[in-house]
């Protein structure tokens, strides 16, 4: 079945020359403005009450049986055990298995959920849950409130996640937390070609910059790695 990328979304971001004359209030950039400003409030209001946490990433669409989603569920179980709460982006796939290792481990289990016409549905492991209408607001609040970043396999999304992670961390926006890419049968290309086309063929990057992420397979030995990077 053909997908559908052009839905009514009175919120979308159109060009000036498409705007009509006769939109209403909920239509125009200030209520925009307002909107947002709304959910930085809230974001920032809950999120900073909760203590030290590693955001986990993945696709909406890994199934229980994965073992990707075994390997979440483990990981963020291991990671509340060790004293830290866990964020994702409050959806199925790997969201919902990080979310369920870290809630039934007794651990804080924050899910920052987006609206979406498909997909993004919020799971039901969560003992705090938000849920916004811009990504870059929602985005904003995984840096913010996290100390690292354990990243499986995934989609777009999962990307978008990881490579705004590495711009801030290249450029020194933020500090340099670990940065854990979980699954090298996934990600070993995704590797060698920034090696040989970033790095050696274009030179848009810099060696060092190789060391702000590194590849790991078992959820002990990421979790391992995530304790002897941060301070807390």
């Amino acid at each position: 079945m053909k997908k559908k990328y052009l839905h009514e979304n009175k919120d979308q971001i159109l060009p000036g020359f498409l705007k009509s004359k006769h939109f209403g209030f909920t239509n125009t950039e200030s209520w925009r403005v307002l909107r947002i400003q709304s959910e930085f409030v809230e974001g920032f209001e809950t999120l900073s009450k909760v203590g030290p946490c590693i955001s986990i990433f993945g696709s909406a669409r890994t199934k229980p049986d994965n073992e990707f989603y075994k390997a979440a569920e483990r990981t963020a179980s291991l990671l509340v055990k060790r004293g830290l709460g866990v964020i994702t982006g409050g959806g199925p796939g790997i969201m919902e298995a990080a979310n369920k290792g870290a809630l039934e481990a007794g651990g804080l289990s924050i899910g920052c959920s987006i609206e979406l016409p498909q997909e993004q549905k919020p799971n039901d492991y969560q003992n705090i849950s938000l849920e916004f209408h811009y990504f870059f607001v929602r985005k904003l609040m995984f840096i913010k409130y996290s100390i690292g970043y354990i990243i499986f396999p995934g989609g777009f999304g999962t990307l978008d996640e990881l490579f705004e992670a590495l711009t801030l961390s290249q450029t020194d926006k933020i500090k340099h937390f670990p940065l854990v890419l979980f699954g090298s049968p996934f990600w070993k290309e995704f590797s060698g070609w920034i090696d040989r086309t970033l790095l050696e063929r274009f030179h848009t990057i810099d060696s060092c910059d190789k060391e702000l992420y590194t590849i790991i397979d078992d959820p002990e030995e990421a979790v391992d790695y995530i304790m002897k990077k941060v301070r807390f």
